[in-house]
């Protein structure tokens, strides 16, 4: 799937914002209760998979018969989350993007470890992000162009013990070769001056989060 871009849909906080994001080619992957979203707005799954402990019976039914491939686990003898399944099978399909949605809502913990997946995905060199009705995450590890879009601030935070090297250019409060460390607020809302902005790193691993408010 060489130039793919594989779109899973979780079970966390969805709308019709995410409808938006699906394009004609994607690959969809339904994880749990976002299979059925997928669904519901008339799309067919390319693969349904999870406990699907969310979901009742009908809906389980029908998310079995509406996906080109089923596979569902059982909810006590597993070790990964449903999204971190759908993730892993993503990965392994090696294609050139992959787009979470629905994987931010109400369980913190669920959020935090979907926002984890991200740095796997650019271990393997695949650009990852998570999008929502108003965020865009995504980690990097090496030079990146930013496209300001419609988003009004962007933030860097260290997803490794510390990132070195950052140099930004374009943005209203540039850093030069600087140092980042967990717990550190410094790369907080900063705005981009341009349409399109440069973040450079020498080490690390940095989460970009693009927000409208």
């Amino acid at each position: 799937m060489n130039g793919k871009r594989i779109i899973i849909v979780t079970g966390g906080t969805l709308g019709d914002w995410a409808l938006g994001v699906i394009q004609e080619n994607d690959v969809l992957v339904g994880s749990d209760r976002g299979a059925l979203y997928l669904i519901q707005h008339g799309y067919k799954p390319h693969i349904s998979l999870g406990d699907f402990d969310s979901v009742t019976a009908e809906e389980l039914s029908l998310i079995r018969s509406s996906s080109l491939s089923f596979v569902e686990c059982d909810p006590i003898h597993k070790d990964l989350t449903d999204t971190e399944m759908a993730f892993n099978w993503a990965l392994a399909e090696q294609p050139e993007q992959i787009i979470l949605l629905g994987a931010l809502g109400t369980r913190f913990d669920h959020s935090l470890a979907n926002v984890h997946l991200l740095r796997k995905g650019t271990e393997l060199g695949i650009a990852c992000s998570i999008i929502d009705a108003n965020n865009q995450i995504i980690v990097m590890n090496t030079t990146t162009r930013i496209e300001r879009g419609h988003y009004s601030h962007i933030s860097l935070l260290p997803l490794s013990l510390e990132v070195t090297g950052i140099t930004l250019h374009g943005f209203a409060y540039p850093l030069h070769q600087a140092t980042l460390q967990i717990g550190q607020s410094l790369g907080i809302s900063n705005i981009l001056n341009e349409p399109e902005g440069l973040i450079e790193l020498q080490t690390g691993f940095l989460l970009v989060i693009q927000s409208k408010d």
